[in-house]
């Protein structure tokens, strides 16, 4: 009887994490970020969820929020440097899962940029973060290549990611 309960235990956990990975993130995303952070989800959670993030990243000095926090809320970021602005419409915001989806509507060289942030309990009093981040069409421009695009953002969702979790 305690081995069938622990084969039962053992697929559960099996079964259990892996159901977790498959859905934390795209596995058609362009880019991904994953941060396993010693800290419940909940704890976690209370930091990612917050959409003024100009502490976790030296890019942004300020971020205005237009709305309520949640779907539907509209944001403007500005760069450190003063001479740009990311504007983005919040598509989902959902607490119960630790998740919010959000499109960057002007400010970057890529058409249809859509970024989602989710915070995955591991159990254990840890938890994941988790960003992924997929856009249709990059346009060139004599600014920056794709490459250099794709360098940016995965540098940039380090940085953001990586404050997130050391101040949770």
């Amino acid at each position: 009887m305690k081995t069938l309960k622990l084969l039962s235990l053992v697929a559960l956990f099996v079964f259990g994490v892996s159901t977790n990975k498959a859905i934390a993130q795209n596995p058609d995303a362009k880019l991904t970020h994953t941060k396993i952070v010693d800290k419940g989800a909940d704890d976690v959670w209370k930091i990612v969820r917050n959409l003024d993030f100009a502490k976790y990243t030296k890019i942004v000095s300020n971020v205005v929020v237009t709305g309520e926090a949640g779907a539907g809320a509209s944001r403007v970021c500005s760069t450190a440097d003063g001479k740009g602005q990311f504007k983005e419409n919040i598509l989902s915001y959902d607490d119960l899962n630790r998740t919010y989806t959000y499109a960057v509507i002007e400010g970057v060289p890529v058409k249809g940029l859509v970024n989602n942030f989710k915070v995955v309990d591991l159990g254990y009093n840890k938890s994941m973060i988790v960003w992924w981040s997929n856009y249709e069409q990059f346009m060139k421009n004599p600014q920056m290549t794709e490459a250099q695009f794709s360098a940016f953002m995965q540098a940039s969702i380090d940085e953001i990611v990586t404050n997130m979790a050391n101040d949770a």
